[in-house]
């Protein structure tokens, strides 16, 4: 315990010491700080007295400079006023003298243009007096002229009018030769170049395309087993006939024929359906109105099965594919349609044969010419039913179905009815030109063919120094004998080209005409 007492006591007295030790240190440094502050206070003072008195040495340094430069300023100004006035006296020197020597050149060129005024007057006062004198010889020429045409018509014996029309003719027989030369030179080149190439096209053309042709016409005959069905066709008093034309709208033609009944109408479809329905009933030998109306639908239905079947064989034939099936039929109704006598459906397929070898031999695509060349006489299978030319027809119905671009073009111009623009319509127009024109193709009525040769003829003898003419070949060629005094070898081409013009001008007709002229000049004389 005792001990325990100690300790405390010692701590107490560590604590005490401590204590004291810590106030005596804080009394010194309170001291320490306020000498420090009294210290700097003094240092600050002799600063700013430093400071001070190198501000005022300053202001005294700038103030010194700032008058040195003011006194150099002042007497650059001086300098530079002084270069100023001087360049500008030496300026308005300079402008003086230039404006001495524009106003010498002017007066100079016054001077000048007076001497040229009166140079001027001088020449036009001499012209009139050179224009009068040119009048008075010029009249004193003409007088002379008069005198000497007076003189050169008592001497030829020719008026002025005879003699300029002499000079004219000379002029024109003239242009005649050189015409006929220039025509000559250009279808010699224009022969040089193309006629062995279409040659060659075009024989290779027909070469490959072996088309038969049947010509057909507006009856059919029907065949009877006995003439005793001629009396059971025609019914009591006329019924079963009555109904058979009436259903089919064909005449029934039944005359002194043996065993024989013709079916009339220009419309082929009605007319197979005719014939068709009236083997039927033939053959069947119930013959009666009701009988009568029900072969007649069933021989429709087989037409249009065999159209149907005709415009695929078409396609087939042509290898022409993804035609609309409308336009599948229409190409099989073609198959009872003709032209000149010429099966258009049959046409149509030539046709596109000779395009597509055309088009293989030129480089062009002869799918598309195969497909324009089977289409180009859609339009002839609705002619009876829709206005207008199979040309129009045909180009609406194309385009109806989404015919190709070129393919309608095509169709368009293969009669010329527009400008053709690719070379597809052209293959087309040609191969067109080629199946109608060729022999055997199409034939046309007599009195039709008689004018057609007759118009030939007239237009040929309408010529002056045409002798007699003669138009053979069923008219695809024209012979004209010429008068040998009137018209000359050179004039001779000249009315070939005239004659060919008014031919494709005036007339209608397949292919080509040839225009012949024949010149011939016979001396007789006799030894005696």
């Amino acid at each position: 315990m005792p001990s325990l007492n100690l300790a405390v006591a010692i701590v107490l007295c560590l604590v005490a010491l401590l204590a004291g030790a810590g106030i005596a240190g804080m009394v010194s440094y309170r001291k320490g700080i306020a000498a420090g502050v009294e210290q700097r206070k003094q240092q600050a003072e002799a600063a700013i007295g430093s400071a001070e008195k190198e501000a005022g040495r300053i202001l005294e340094d700038a103030q010194r400079e700032a008058d040195a430069k003011k006194k150099n300023a002042l007497v650059e100004a001086k300098d530079e006023i002084y270069k100023l006035r001087s360049e500008a006296e030496k300026e308005i020197k300079d402008r003086r003298s230039e404006v001495g020597r524009q106003e010498r050149r002017v007066q100079q060129k016054e001077e000048s243009l007076d001497k040229k005024t009166d140079n001027l007057e001088r020449k036009e006062e001499s012209l009139k007096r050179k224009i009068q004198t040119a009048e008075q010889r010029l009249a004193e020429a003409e007088e002379v002229k008069a005198s000497q045409m007076q003189e050169l018509e008592r001497i030829s014996e020719l008026t002025r009018e005879q003699a300029k029309e002499y000079i004219l003719q000379s002029l024109e027989d003239e242009l005649t030769h050189e015409k006929a030369l220039r025509l000559s030179s250009y279808e010699q080149q224009l022969k040089d170049e193309c006629e062995d190439k279409a040659r060659s096209y075009i024989s290779l053309a027909i070469a490959k395309c072996a088309a038969d042709q049947v010509s057909e016409s507006a009856v059919s005959v029907v065949t009877l087993p006995n003439d005793e069905m001629k009396g059971r066709i025609i019914g009591r008093e006329g019924r079963n006939i009555r109904a058979l034309e009436t259903l089919t709208g064909v005449d029934i033609i039944i005359d002194d024929t043996p065993e024989a009944i013709a079916l009339s109408c220009f419309d082929h479809v009605r007319r197979e359906v005719a014939r068709i329905a009236l083997e039927k009933l033939i053959n069947d030998g119930r013959i009666h109105p009701t009988k009568i109306e029900e072969m007649v639908e069933k021989a429709k239905r087989e037409v249009e099965h065999r159209i149907r079947q005709e415009g695929e064989r078409a396609v087939l034939e042509t290898n022409v594919h993804g035609l609309n099936n409308e336009l599948v039929k229409l190409l099989g109704r073609l198959y009872y349609r003709t032209s000149y006598r010429q099966n258009v459906l049959a046409h149509s397929i030539e046709v596109a044969k000779l395009a597509g070898v055309m088009a293989a031999e030129m480089g062009v695509d002869a799918n598309l010419a195969r497909r324009a060349g089977l289409l180009h006489d859609i339009g002839k299978a609705l002619t009876a039913e829709i206005e207008g030319s199979h040309v129009q027809i045909g180009v609406d119905v194309c385009r109806k179905y989404n015919e190709n671009a070129d393919v309608i073009h095509a169709i368009e111009a293969h009669h010329n009815d527009v400008e053709p623009r690719t070379a597809v319509a052209c293959i087309v127009q040609a191969a067109d030109a080629i199946s109608a024109a060729r022999p055997g193709a199409r034939s046309e009525n007599y009195e039709n063919y008689i004018k057609r040769l007759q118009k030939l003829e007239s237009i040929c003898s309408s010529y002056e120094g045409v002798e007699k003419c003669y138009a053979l070949q069923a008219g695809r060629e024209i012979r004209v004998m010429v008068v040998p005094e009137i018209i000359n070898d050179e004039k001779m081409v000249l009315v070939a080209h005239q004659i060919a013009k008014q031919i494709e001008a005036e007339m209608d007709y397949p292919g080509q005409v040839k225009v012949n002229l024949i010149r011939e000049s016979r001396v007789v004389d006799y030894a005696k």
